[in-house]
């Protein structure tokens, strides 16, 4: 896989995308998505809004107004964004029940603001056991219909269990935060440069083998790590699911995942890079039915599980 030509077909994905005036995302030329076989002749926004489309990984924080996120979705065309709010590592602080219950209380407020575009996902901390099932039956009673978790504990934990088995009666999927490093010199790091506790593949094929009526969501396979070897990994595992948001684009990664996961099990997703998650999608080589698939329908299978499909 020749990946120097990311530098030379990222013109035309960039361009169109920034022809669309989205404010605030100006600034990422750096990490914009390769344009494939995408033609430039036509026009790129009328591509863009051709398709239907559910954002699987997005946040809300305290210093973004909820309606931020859906200017830039509504010139996307992004009709539903499924978002979380979480407590990283860069925070201070250490995911407690009233932190994650704060976290939550900030995804009901947009949601209650947004009802028609937001859908809500519940972050917790299984450290705490019995706090974590409680905070899950105070969420999904609002509305909610998914779990997203950090790097508090790893996925394939057993404090995790509990957790994961009360989402399967739920039929509703959990987005895990995840990493992959990068190998050097034939030797892979087992964490990369991630905190010891974020998921890697080996985690999710473990926890997927486990569980296998379980559903989990890879966070964003181009965050930056290896993605082929991830893809690698995870492509025996059909309850493992990827988002492919993130600002690392390289070119042919969403040809590669469709052709070692299926194109049954890639989702869009930006997770704050907006213009290349739909642009790294366009530019691919996928038919209009697999773009359809990855940009829309796939997720919206995940949520007719529990009954909280899109029409």
């Amino acid at each position: 896989m020749n990946r120097r030509k990311f530098f030379r077909n990222s013109a035309v994905s960039a361009a169109g995308m920034l022809s669309a005036g989205i404010p605030g995302l100006t600034g990422c030329l750096d990490s914009a998505p390769p344009a494939g076989p995408f033609s430039s002749s036509g026009n790129i926004m009328k591509e863009v809004m051709k398709y239907r489309k559910i954002n699987t990984h997005e946040h809300v924080r305290p210093d973004i107004s909820p309606g931020a996120l859906i200017e830039v979705s509504d010139r996307l065309g992004i009709e539903k964004l499924v978002i979380s709010s979480i407590v990283t590592e860069y925070s201070g602080k250490s995911a407690t029940p009233q932190e994650f219950r704060d976290c939550n209380d900030l995804v009901l407020k947009a949601m209650k603001q947004y009802p028609d575009r937001f859908l809500g996902q519940a972050f917790l901390n299984p450290v705490y056991g019995k706090e974590s099932l409680e905070e899950i039956k105070r969420c999904m009673d609002q509305g909610m219909t998914g779990l997203k978790v950090y790097n508090q504990v790893k996925i394939n934990d057993p404090l995790f269990y509990p957790v994961i088995e009360k989402l399967i009666d739920l039929k509703m999927i959990i987005l895990v935060h995840a990493f992959c490093g990068l190998g050097m010199g034939g030797h892979r790091p087992k964490y990369g440069n991630t905190e010891p506790n974020t998921s890697i593949p080996e985690d999710f094929a473990g926890v997927a083998k486990r569980y296998p009526e379980g559903m989990f969501q890879y966070a964003h396979l181009h965050g930056g790590g290896d993605w082929e070897y991830t893809c690698r990994i995870l492509q025996d595992y059909p309850n493992v699911y990827a988002d492919l948001s993130g600002s690392n684009n390289e070119a042919d990664a969403v040809d590669f995942a469709v052709r070692y996961l299926g194109e049954d099990r890639l989702f869009f997703g930006t997770d704050g890079s907006h213009f290349q998650g739909v642009g790294t999608i366009l530019s691919s080589r996928l038919s209009d039915a697999q773009k359809e698939k990855i940009f829309f329908c796939n997720y919206n299978d995940v949520l007719k599980r529990s009954g909280n499909h899109v029409n």
